[in-house]
């Protein structure tokens, strides 16, 4: 298992924060490892399911991502899982004075021949961390 965990702050006040990072497409705006994300069913409350296709380490994978847990402006959990891989998203929010403070923890549990290359993919996620928590300041700033 490998987690990662940023926090953001923004001048960008909580209620559009919330709107924003609710609607999971904005991850091709934010992350840079999101080719695409499409909306396949749902308003954004539990039960949403959003494709999401991603480039890591050279490759290119699909993830079906579910809604688990919603509380509005506060948590949003998405789920993921594909035959080498599960995906555990959780946004936090919470209003810092008159902006957000968002914290963003992201767990993959690998699996399969997955698990073995797991020794070897800590430096590309970390990358991927960094690169995630400036990609969410800058476009989280420009709301």
């Amino acid at each position: 298992m490998m987690v990662i965990e940023r926090t953001v702050r923004t001048d960008t006040p909580l209620d559009q924060v919330w709107d924003y990072l609710s609607d999971f497409t904005t991850t091709t705006e934010w992350d840079p490892g999101t080719v695409r994300t499409v909306l396949l069913s749902g308003d954004g409350g539990t039960g949403t399911e959003y494709r999401n296709t991603s480039r890591f380490a050279g490759r290119e994978t699909e993830l079906v991502y579910v809604v688990q847990e919603v509380e509005p402006q506060q948590r949003i959990v998405l789920r993921a899982e594909n035959k080498t891989l599960v995906a555990t998203d959780t946004m936090t929010m919470r209003a810092a004075g008159s902006g957000t403070e968002v914290t963003y923890h992201a767990r993959f549990d690998f699996k399969g021949v997955a698990k073995y290359l797991e020794p070897l993919l800590k430096l590309p996620v970390k990358k991927l961390g960094d690169e995630g928590e400036r990609g969410l300041r800058e476009a989280l700033g420009r709301l």
